[in-house]
């Protein structure tokens, strides 16, 4: 008996683990351009071996089993920085994320600071990159960049970005509620249906948001529009205040919504019992 139930107990946990695998992928795979890719075309060429078994066509069949049987190398070696950032995301876990979660006051503060200087930037065209960590750790972009581990105020970001900074160029990375470096160089996102009027910074913008859930905002140089890009989605053209609720929106703890929801849900029912 017990040795069914380990038996059965087994069958269900290797169910779990490829499913688990299988929704991964999917998820990743979703995010990136070219994972999206790899994803369709491992799929038609399966297809077509089905076809052609089913056709029986011969020629096709060989060719096919070659592809199938060295495909896997050779996606391996081209893809390779793309299924290294998927490894690395898959291994980034909550824990791993932001180094503290900050209050209502704290988040109000930071956003009200990184506001004052897309105020100021936007107004005088100067071009700018923030990005804010959230659960996926952006070590990686971290460690070869200029480190300083500053509160996060207005003036600084400002100061960073000024023409003729020698950070100016780079990306700026905030943690919690300190900027962490200057001068990050994020990859760019290779998606061809990106307009092609939107520069190395909207791009670079979008290349993170593929590969990390990080919230990315842009102000640029040529226009002074404001724009943040989320989970691969470039939120273009955005007002102050638009970029100001969308910053809360996203920074918001998941887990504070469910406190919420508890907390109204306890005072519902403590209305209930009094009455």
């Amino acid at each position: 008996m017990l040795a069914t139930i380990i038996n059965i107990g087994a069958k269900i946990l290797d169910v779990a683990i490829v499913w688990f695998m299988f929704y991964q992928l999917l998820k990743y795979s979703r995010n990136n351009f070219k994972l999206t890719l790899i994803f369709k075309g491992v799929i038609i060429i399966l297809l077509l071996k089905l076809l052609s078994e089913w056709l029986n066509l011969y020629t096709v069949g060989i060719i096919l089993e070659y592809v199938i049987s060295w495909g896997p190398l050779a996606l391996i070696i081209i893809f390779q920085p793309e299924i290294r950032n998927v490894l690395e995301s898959i291994g980034r876990t909550q824990l791993l994320g932001r180094h503290k979660t900050l209050t209502v006051d704290e988040r109000e503060k930071m956003v009200y600071e990184i506001i004052n200087a897309v105020e100021y930037l936007k107004k005088n065209k100067i071009g700018a990159l923030i990005v804010i960590e959230r659960d996926y750790s952006l070590a990686q972009f971290i460690e070869p960049a200029n480190k300083i581990y500053a509160d996060i105020s207005s003036e600084l970001l400002i100061s960073i970005f000024f023409p003729n900074n020698p950070l100016h160029d780079g990306g700026v990375i905030i943690q919690g509620d300190k900027i962490t470096c200057a001068g990050s160089v994020f990859p760019t996102s290779m998606n061809p249906t990106i307009s092609k009027r939107l520069g190395t910074r909207h791009r670079a913008a979008l290349g993170i948001s593929e590969i990390s859930d990080a919230i990315a905002l842009i102000v640029s140089e040529e226009t002074g529009r404001i724009s943040i890009a989320i989970q691969s989605e470039l939120n273009y053209n955005l007002s102050l205040d638009d970029a100001k609720l969308l910053l809360l929106e996203e920074l918001q703890p998941k887990k504070e919504t469910f406190y919420e929801v508890d907390s109204e849900s306890e005072s519902d029912e403590n209305e209930e019992i009094s009455k």
